[in-house]
């Protein structure tokens, strides 16, 4: 296996850390060569998974958001998990299974934030333990394609 450079963040659960998080993400997905729309998308979606652990997972109590990204040539993995526990990046993507709709109390208000995730990103897998954890992926190469259909039909 590649080895894999790897960012690790650990918010407050309030709203007003969201956009440090978001620019973290800009600044690694830009480095990567994501376009501006894709990075848009990613920042949308981070935010969506960080603002539901926000408003659901402590319900105004203190607790902690952790925010892992991590980088590969071909893809970049984002996790966001509400326990506020550091984990074992590997070991936690090896437990992560395809979301299933009744694994979802992620779901919680009405399911419109893990739909547009959904929608945003590549892949989505959601692992529920103490708290949530959802794992994100967004591949480069799917953008290089597109950019290849649109040069080819010109």
């Amino acid at each position: 296996m590649a080895a894999v450079d790897y960012i690790e963040m650990k918010i407050p659960a309030k709203p007003e850390f969201v956009g440090v998080t978001r620019l973290t993400l800009s600044g690694i997905a830009s480095r990567m060569g994501f376009s501006y729309e894709i990075i848009e998308d990613l920042k949308i979606a981070t935010s969506e998974a960080i603002t539901n652990a926000v408003q659901h997972a402590y319900k105004g109590e203190e607790g902690e958001v952790l925010i892992g990204f991590g980088m590969h040539d071909d893809h970049l993995e984002v996790v966001v998990s509400d326990n506020g526990e550091s984990f074992d990046f590997h070991k936690t993507k090896e437990l992560l299974g395809p979301y299933i709709d009744h694994s979802v109390e992620f779901l919680r208000e009405g399911g419109l934030g893990l739909y547009l995730i959904e929608t945003l990103m590549d892949e989505v897998k959601v692992h529920q333990n103490e708290g949530i954890t959802l794992f994100m992926t967004k591949y480069l190469e799917g953008e290089q394609v597109e950019m290849d259909a649109e040069t080819v039909s010109t």
